[in-house]
């Protein structure tokens, strides 16, 4: 048998085992991940110890906003699309392994604590749909429904929380929605309403316990307690912008929780050049940092002593590093036109940022800062590891 037989069908990796046809080499999933190449459709996996390119799969629609999740084994990819697209991708073989046309515009998901159930959220038609994790069947459409006319509103922020449950916020309701999907097919729904205006993401602390909801219509936060949601919604640093004039916004600011570093979370501030340092214990404001421009991820490394920034048009080729014990800026990089995300590898000792307009990522020493590594990629945008596996609210 010839080694091209031995290579048949299977997208199997580059690192075949092809002595007498032996398949592919065994391995864990632990250091791979997905790098979205927004431009094409596809998405390259990754190995995070070797810096490198393992395959592409192709076929995954309009990535243009794409998000993406991990079964709790690190082996599946959920990859949610732009036009509603939900896909499993299998990082072993490298390949589509279940893919389903669920909505009409579709911005991220989540996976359940036990892994059995996959969300996805959804601005058109609105609402939430659940699916089985192992087959994207669908088990649940809760719609986004809201006032007196039944309109739907988009939904955005949507967290796993413990006890199966998912936590999501409606944009142009104003509200939070607790969904308990322990029976699935007949969920239970919890909304508070009147949270504030226009929240448009979310994020739940990496110990399950709070969510928090930023606000795009007003200055302030929407925070619940999920240990004691009786308690309702509470504001927190209410007015951090009042008396200031807001600029202009490029580009919407992201929340989650890799913005939490120790007992503090670093959050951008809409409409300013700053990030807000939070007190996670009591939930007040107890520092600002001034950074290069209006930010827009703003990610703690895993061991909480660096975050690193990056920001919206027109300031979008640059990263800042601000230490966290001192709150200063200590390092700027320009890893090349148009930073879009960026992800740290599970430990820390490395981060991987994608520069879309350059087509390739390129990844740095978060010690030395120096280039350890450049891959090539179709205008790459989200960059995703298997560490969010095990993870809260990733």
């Amino acid at each position: 048998m010839n080694v091209k037989t031995c290579l048949v069908a299977s997208g199997v990796f580059a690192l075949a085992m092809l002595s007498g046809c032996a398949g592919p080499a065994l391995r864990g999933t632990g250091d791979l991940g997905v790098v979205i190449e927004r431009a094409s459709g596809s998405v390259q996996i990754v190995d995070t110890t070797r810096m490198m390119t393992l395959a592409t799969v192709q076929g995954l629609g309009d990535l243009s906003h794409a998000s993406v999740v991990y079964g709790r084994d690190g082996r599946h990819a959920y990859v949610f699309g732009r036009d509603g697209g939900l896909s499993k991708v299998d990082l072993l073989k490298g390949v589509i392994a279940h893919r389903v046309m669920q909505a009409g515009n579709s911005i991220g998901g989540a996976v359940s604590q036990d892994g059995s159930l996959v969300a996805a959220q959804n601005y058109a038609p609105g609402g939430v749909k659940v699916f089985r994790a192992d087959t994207l069947e669908l088990l649940a459409d809760v719609p986004s429904t809201y006032g007196p006319n039944g309109e739907r509103a988009k939904v955005v922020g949507l967290a796993d929380a413990p006890g199966n449950r998912f936590v999501w916020s409606l944009f142009d309701a104003g509200e939070i929605w607790v969904g308990d999907f322990s029976n699935p097919r007949e969920p239970r729904i919890e909304k508070y309403k009147n949270i504030g205006r226009e929240p448009y993401d979310g994020l739940i602390t990496p110990n399950g316990r709070y969510y928090l909801a930023g606000l795009f219509g007003e200055d302030g936060l929407a925070l619940l307690d999920l240990w004691h949601p009786e308690r309702g919604v509470r504001r927190i640093l209410d007015g951090y912008g009042k008396g200031q004039e807001k600029l202009p916004v490029f580009k919407m600011p992201h929340l989650r929780g890799w913005a939490v570093a120790g007992r503090y979370a670093y959050l951008p501030a809409i409409g300013r050049h700053e990030v807000l340092v939070v007190d996670t214990e009591t939930w007040a404001e107890v520092a600002r940092v001034a950074v290069a421009s209006q930010p827009v991820f703003v990610m703690a490394r895993p061991d909480g002593r660096q975050v690193w920034v990056n920001f919206a048009f027109p300031d979008n080729s640059q990263v800042q590093v601000i230490d966290t014990e001192t709150r200063q800026v200590i390092k700027r990089l320009e890893p090349g036109k148009t930073v879009l995300h960026m992800e740290f590898s599970p430990r820390g000792e490395s981060v991987w940022i994608s520069a879309r307009d350059d087509n390739r990522v390129v990844v740095y020493d978060t010690t030395s800062f120096a280039r350890r590594a450049e891959l090539a990629a179709q205008a790459p945008s989200g960059i995703f590891f298997t560490a969010r596996a095990a993870r809260i609210g990733f």
